[in-house]
């Protein structure tokens, strides 16, 4: 019998995992056709979803509807928070794995770019009754549209020793906030904030490309160095300790055979050393967080990556300074951002200097982004002292 969905079957060949598989294991027959009928006509079938939701909630839902409703009407995504760290009970997942099977497709996704645990594939009919019975287990709906996202962290202390900060706590704190939560439940922005939070500065929730905010853990006194333990790695022959200082990329590092040493004030914390030799070197003890601003993948300007807002800033509960820092930085956007404008776009629009004036914070070399290739400079009155003569 010839297979309905033949340009679907060839995304199943090969080794590696096929979403196709995973489409058919849950029955979603209407979603294949969809999609195989996309392929044949080279062309989407999905259109605007319009506005769906659950009341009192205006984001979390993203609507999803096509222009085949003999095939499939419609097939939402719902966003849920995640717990810090991706910590979840198995009792809670197979709850809600329940629920879903019994009013949407069975199709998960774990995690988005937003961070949430997203479900995919529910008519509009059943939307509320699941979300009731979600609720009742504690599931709280996610961001979407012009809101604050869905913050994402890495596991941070629970399960790494380069961590610099608490990444699991400042997540906790974050979206258990009742200012952020109603931000997030109630788009008021210009567009989406995505927040990350990195234990160190090798950003494994991929901050910087992807982020509007990024709190990534760092130190600001000298690499600590167990020089046995980087005799040991050079002894073993598995790490090549000249070559890692070679490729020191401030050239901070050096090496005798016998004893490492590490120039402190020319190190950029790119953790490549302390992740080739982890027994040997660690993180200062004078630990805080950088924080980042602008990063996206796509957008008018094209793709920014997130640059230092803040060189260094202690974090310690709850984390006053650091709430305060986003939400100046929050009014300023909501105040000069366009529509579709994320934070970045709308800092590269205006002018960094014009930014920093306005939300108040002084400028810093580490803020540069890019040498200038302006040889004017302009300056607000009164920022400059003249001497006369």
């Amino acid at each position: 019998m010839a297979s309905e969905t033949p340009l679907l079957d060839e995304l199943e060949k090969g080794p590696w995992p096929s979403l196709v598989s995973e489409i058919k294991k849950t029955g979603y027959t209407g979603l294949l056709k969809l999609y195989e009928l996309n392929y044949q006509d080279k062309m989407t079938h999905w259109t605007h979803g319009g506005m769906v939701g659950v009341p009192g909630y205006d984001a979390g839902v993203i609507g999803r509807v096509s222009d085949r409703r003999d095939i499939l009407a419609d097939a939402h995504t719902i966003r849920f928070i995640q717990p810090a760290g991706w910590f979840y009970s198995t009792k809670k997942l197979r709850k809600l794995v329940e629920l879903w099977n019994k009013y949407g497709s069975g199709l998960m996704n774990f995690h988005g770019a937003t961070g949430d645990l997203q479900v995919v594939g529910i008519p509009t009919e059943n939307i509320e009754p699941f979300f009731d019975e979600a609720a009742k287990e504690h599931w709280d709906i996610g961001g979407s549209a012009g809101d604050f996202r869905t913050a994402s962290n890495c596991i941070g202390p629970a399960r790494c020793e380069m961590a610099c900060i608490d990444t699991n706590d400042i997540y906790h704190t974050l979206m258990t906030d009742p200012d952020i939560l109603n931000d997030m439940h109630r788009p008021r922005f210009p567009y989406k904030f995505k927040v990350k939070i990195s234990g160190c500065p090798t950003d494994c929730v991929a901050g910087v490309p992807r982020a509007d905010f990024v709190i990534m853990g760092t130190w600001r006194d000298d690499i600590k160095i167990d020089q046995e333990e980087v005799r040991n790695y050079a002894k073993s022959g598995k790490v090549d300790v000249d070559y890692i200082v070679q490729n020191c990329p401030t050239k901070a590092m050096s090496w005798d055979g016998n004893e490492l040493k590490i120039n402190n004030d020319e190190c950029v914390r790119c953790m490549y050393c302390l992740q080739k030799m982890p027994k040997a070197l660690s993180p200062g003890d004078d630990r805080g967080a950088t924080i980042l601003v602008g990063g996206r993948a796509r957008g008018r300007y094209g793709a920014f990556l997130a640059w230092t807002l803040i060189p260094f800033m202690k974090l310690e509960p709850p984390y006053t300074e650091l709430k305060e820092l986003m939400y100046k930085l929050l009014d300023w956007w909501d105040e000069n951002g366009r529509a579709k404008e994320r934070i970045g776009e709308t800092i590269y629009r205006i002018g960094a200097g014009k930014f920093l004036h306005e939300v108040g914070l002084d400028p810093l070399p580490t803020m540069v982004k890019a040498p200038r290739n302006n040889p004017f400079w302009f300056y607000f009155p009164g920022e400059v002292q003249v001497d006369e003569e």
